[in-house]
């Protein structure tokens, strides 16, 4: 009995040990890539200028969200895009057109970015702490504490940023 133990857990070491020195697959199954976007064509990982706040959290991560949602439909016509928080921590943020060929190459979804930084730069917490002519939109969502988004034609392409 004590044999049967002892290999039992020696096999379970060993297990571990292969675990946790196995390579990971730093591209694995994005498990929202099908469902509100298809599989990213493109990939990049940006620097940020900021830090993520203290205060940031998955409820902070939501209203952000929510407020933007709000906002976006209280516009005098129809949404150009959908925005969402994915994840368990609600750190994935996915922009999805919703219309024709909007932000169907990788320029018009910087194109996005681009204006959406213009928005940002005059809100009250960019001009609270001086950056509202250095930060981006992905400076925001680093502070905020998102570590992905996605921007989504929401038909064939899709690009990814990483936010480290």
């Amino acid at each position: 009995m004590k044999l049967g133990y002892r290999l039992f857990g020696v096999l379970a070491l060993l297990v571990i040990a292969i675990v946790a020195v196995a390579p990971r697959d730093s591209t694995a199954k994005d498990r929202h890539a099908g469902y509100y976007y298809p599989e990213p064509t493109s990939r990049e990982t940006y620097k940020a200028r900021a830090r993520t706040l203290k205060m940031a959290n998955r409820r902070n991560r939501i209203t952000f969200v929510t407020g933007m949602t709000s906002r976006i439909l209280k516009r005098p016509y129809a949404p150009e895009f959908s925005i969402f928080a994915k994840g368990t921590h609600a750190q994935k943020l996915i922009i999805v057109s919703t219309s024709g060929d909007a932000y169907d190459t990788l320029y018009r979804a910087r194109g996005l970015l681009a204006r959406l930084t213009a928005v940002a730069r005059v809100s009250p917490l960019f001009e609270k702490h001086g950056v509202e002519d250095y930060f981006t939109f992905l400076d925001l969502c680093k502070l905020l504490g998102f570590r992905q988004l996605t921007v989504s034609d929401g038909r064939n392409f899709a690009h990814q940023f990483k936010i480290d």
